[in-house]
């Protein structure tokens, strides 16, 4: 059975280009508006569980579907964003110009890449990854809301010759987690 991954809707931060990391930061209107759009989205799926960061976009974007669905959010810290560290609350334009080289990690991708004062890519995919190990376990379907980054690491660890990093997820997308059997050719 199926695992979807689902990103927030949108926030300010997103709108301005700006580092949100692991900070709660709310949906803004257009985000409330897209996350009453995933519920109906999301509605046919046949959902048996509903997990979320714990993060107030994810959180927010979480309880609309919920709300829709009738199934209760179970959060897990796991599912954070990345720690930007020195970063959060910096325009992304700024790190381009003022890290040329943490700006290509960061966008390729590295593994090893990691926000002065935050975690490393291989920290996040470790807890994320390990997150979604539980949630296999449980009941599916199951759609997780998260984040941008929290969702590339997965699908680029479990699936990496067909997606990368640096792929861009767009806010209140849903796609489709392959299970192990899957990502192995099976």
């Amino acid at each position: 059975m199926t695992i979807y991954l689902a990103r927030h809707g949108q926030t300010a931060y997103n709108a301005a280009g700006r580092f949100q990391g692991q900070q709660d930061i709310p949906l803004d209107e257009v985000g409330l508006v897209q996350a009453k759009e995933l519920a109906v989205k999301v509605a046919d799926l046949g959902l048996a569980a509903l997990w979320s960061s714990p993060l107030a976009r994810a959180r927010q974007t979480a309880e609309a579907v919920s709300a829709h669905i009738g199934l209760p959010v179970r959060f897990d810290d796991r599912l954070k964003e990345t720690d930007t560290g020195i970063w959060t609350d910096r325009l992304v334009k700024d790190f381009a110009t003022q890290n040329p080289d943490g700006y290509q990690g960061w966008i390729s991708g590295t593994i090893d890449f990691g926000f002065e004062g935050g975690e490393t890519f291989a920290e996040q995919s470790d807890r994320v990854m390990a997150a979604l190990a539980e949630i296999e376990q449980g009941p599916r379907p199951a759609l997780v809301v998260c984040h941008g980054m929290s969702m590339r690491l997965a699908l680029a660890r479990r699936a990496a010759d067909r997606f990368t990093t640096s792929t861009g997820i767009p806010n209140a997308a849903v796609v489709e987690f392959p299970s192990a059997d899957q990502a192995a050719g099976g």
